[in-house]
């Protein structure tokens, strides 16, 4: 009987693993010695920063200011993906010098087939040890291995450096943090799906496998379902042992020969846009890309891409136009990465494992054809919905200045300035964070101290007793905690115009957190304003 209890078992992969990619490929680039502090930055905050930036203090998600303020010394790099991949193709020739079936999961990660390598070489840690040691030879980097049982596993045992036995993946992923999900695989689905996990209470994978498939599916939907999986020791979707077809492969000829980075680039955004109408055609999405080219001389390269999402067209273009950067810019001298000897002539994509495309589920814009090219075809639709419907009917929020949560969302008309109106103090003003609801229709409510007594608002912008309960629709509910009041005193210069406010944060049984409003015109009033998630 299996160990998985009569689920089929994932691969038995081997990965290896450059720690820090983003800062080792960007240092390497500049010129900076590995040992110095160092870190990737995009929008001003870390996104990756090396193990001598992090023993200073330095962490992910980092401002910059923040950063150089715990270490002096950082250097600051920009992200650059195709350098990443390019700078990563040597490591991924030296693992194949010793591995058959390398496929580059992202730039710093390799995967390949563990069984044929481990039969080869005697055993699962003599293969370990003559990889780790070839590849240091070969690049000068630093690497580790592991080998589990599916990819995820084994990218979460090669960031420890250890063999997880075959049958034994859920017990070795159950007690680690939810966010290796994250840290092993990062999507943007699992980043979401992680933070939520952890707001829930549910902090390791093993709490997280243990829920149903039924829950997991109505809560969380397809992310959650691939995510469970993993969290369970099984692959992200159930092995298909079908070939795809050959007449997906999309197959270019260049005459003459392709030598040029920019021109690869032109090359890779058609070839992609070829391959995804053939997919889309038949309703099917890519996760293992193969890239073969062939040289002017009869040279053959080739590599595979394995995703961990189904990969979208501008995926498909990014993925070959990192691979001929790797091929083209590579220094002759470079063994088995080596810039090949002539151009390429003859350029072949071949889908090596399809999904359903409803596992590829695009952005609201994402049509297609590139960001620019979505953004114009959903601009003319919304144009088209105006003239049919009016100016106003189609219209996008905007942060606005204001005090209250529903007084800082102002609706622009598609086509207007969506310029954010400048900050200011405004005294008074909710601090965060704001509720997740604002209600349109404001409810009234009656909110009582110990005593029964209703509570409204002193001189002072104090309340005049602790609220005790409120008087819901539902029924009464008991004040658990309370944050405030946060008194506003508007136009009070116009007798007539004044409005005296004092807003009230409030836990209720059974757990609701709700934004309470009270009003001191010519009938005092409380009303439920918002509602936190």
């Amino acid at each position: 009987m299996s160990a998985l209890s009569g689920e089929e078992e994932a691969a038995r992969l081997l990965v290896v693993w450059c720690p820090d990619w983003p800062v080792t490929a960007a240092s390497v680039a500049a010129g900076i010695p590995v040992h110095h502090p160092a870190a990737v930055f995009s929008a001003n905050r870390v996104v990756a920063c090396s193990a001598t930036a992090r023993s200073n203090g330095v962490r992910r998600e980092m401002r910059r200011r923040e950063a150089q303020s715990c270490c002096p010394d950082l250097a600051v790099l920009g992200v650059d993906p195709a350098r990443d991949a390019r700078l990563f193709e040597p490591v991924a020739a030296a693992v194949e010098e010793l591995v058959v079936g390398v496929e580059v999961v992202r730039p710093g990660v390799v995967a390949a087939p563990a069984s044929g390598a481990i039969g080869y070489f005697g055993g699962e840690h003599d293969l370990i040890e003559r990889l780790v040691d070839h590849v240091s030879g070969e690049t000068g980097l630093e690497c580790q291995v592991g080998i589990a049982d599916g990819l995820f596993t084994a990218v979460v045992a090669a960031r420890r450096g250890v063999v997880v036995e075959p049958g034994t993946a859920a017990r070795f992923l159950g007690p680690l943090p939810i966010t290796e999900l994250v840290s092993a695989m990062p999507t943007e689905d699992n980043d979401e799906l992680a933070d939520l996990l952890r707001r829930l209470g549910l902090r390791t994978l093993g709490q997280f496998a243990e829920l149903s498939e039924r829950v997991v599916s109505s809560r969380f939907g397809l992310a959650g379902m691939a995510a469970h999986r993993l969290a369970r020791g099984l692959s992200e979707r159930p092995i298909d042992r079908r070939k795809p077809p050959e007449e997906l492969t999309v197959v270019e000829t260049f005459d003459p020969p392709l030598e040029r980075i920019d021109a690869a680039a032109f090359v890779a955004k058609i070839l992609a846009e070829k391959l995804n109408a053939e997919l889309c055609g038949r309703d099917l999405a890519c996760t293992r890309l193969g890239i073969y080219a062939m040289t002017e001389t009869g040279e053959e390269l080739a590599r595979t891409w394995r995703c961990a999402q189904p990969v979208s067209e501008s995926g498909i273009a990014d993925r070959v136009r990192w691979q001929f950067e790797s091929w083209l810019r590579a220094a002759p001298d470079d063994g088995p990465a080596g810039r090949p000897n002539s151009g390429v002539v003859k350029l072949r994509l071949q889908p090596e494992e399809l999904v359903h495309a409803s596992r590829l589920q695009l952005g609201l814009w994402r049509s297609g054809g590139g960001d620019e090219i979505a953004d114009e075809r959903a601009g003319r639709a919304l144009v088209r919905v105006q003239e049919m419907l009016g100016q106003t009917a189609v219209c996008t929020p905007v942060l606005a200045g204001g005090r209250g949560p529903g007084e800082r969302v102002r609706l622009v008309p598609w086509g207007d300035p969506r310029d954010e109106l400048d900050e200011h103090p405004w005294p008074g003003r909710l601090p965060a964070p704001s509720p997740a609801t604002v209600f349109a229709e404001q409810t009234d409510v009656l909110v009582t101290d110990e005593r029964g007594g209703p509570i409204t608002l002193t001189e002072r912008g104090q309340l005049t007793a602790a609220p005790y309960q409120v008087e819901l629709t539902d029924g009464p509910r008991r004040v658990i905690a309370w944050a405030g009041p946060w008194p506003v005193d508007e136009r009070w210069w116009e007798p007539l115009a004044e409005r005296v406010r004092a807003r009230v944060q409030v836990l209720v049984s059974p757990g609701d957190a709700l934004l309470l409003q009270f009003r001191a015109h010519s009938r005092p009033s409380w009303i439920v304003e918002g509602e936190y998630a």
